[in-house]
């Protein structure tokens, strides 16, 4: 099988675009738009009607999104923090976080922050001092991210030093539910990744 990369792929989409004939329009928006725009740019593929195409994100029905002391409050009265599994504490810093302590994980500490259209959910794996050969592990963890849905590893300043961490986003405009299954997710992950690479790390 031969191994084909992502720019193979992109060129073969833009193909399949034209053959539908579509035609390529680049238009200026400022960052927080970006979802916006995509759901627009999807209403526009479909053919020219008498009715507008207003996307139903976008005509007042969608959900409303999460601001940082309001997804505290709906934690905090969650099975999850009430049975003792988690709590829940507001860090006022720079931009309001909150740091979800999972008890059953260890007393995991899991921040999470509200920011714009995505709600990012972060714990710190390890120094970056902790590893030797680091060319040969960050190589190790390309190869191996895709055993750990829904969480990414990336390398992050924490107070002066260079870490590991792993993340995970979600909409901000999710379910609470949603919200609790990915806090659930990162910390089994932490868990997980900090298993497979113990040989590793010194």
């Amino acid at each position: 099988m031969v191994i084909k990369t992502s720019a193979h792929y992109q060129r073969e989409y833009r193909k399949r675009l034209r053959e539908q004939g579509l035609v390529k329009k680049e238009i200026w928006i400022l960052p927080e738009q970006r979802p916006n725009a995509r759901i627009i740019e999807k209403a526009l593929r479909k053919p020219l009607s008498t009715t507008p195409v207003i996307p139903t994100e976008l005509d007042g029905s969608n959900r409303a999104k999460w601001r940082t002391g309001a997804l505290f409050g709906e934690l905090s009265t969650t099975a999850m923090v009430k049975s003792g599994k988690a709590s829940i504490e507001i860090i006022d810093n720079d931009e309001p976080a909150m740091m979800i302590t999972m008890h059953q994980y260890g007393d995991l500490p899991i921040f999470m922050t509200v920011s714009g259209d995505q709600i990012v959910a972060e714990a710190v794996l390890w120094p970056a001092s902790m590893v030797d050969d680091k060319a040969s592990f960050n190589e190790t963890i390309l190869r191996t991210q895709n055993y750990y849905p829904l969480s990414t590893i990336c390398l992050g300043k924490r107070a002066d030093e260079d870490y590991y961490l792993m993340e995970g986003s979600v909409s901000s405009a999710s379910r609470i539910n949603d919200i609790i299954l990915e806090l659930e997710t990162l910390a089994n992950n932490v868990i997980r990744v900090t298993e497979a690479y113990a040989d590793i790390l010194r």
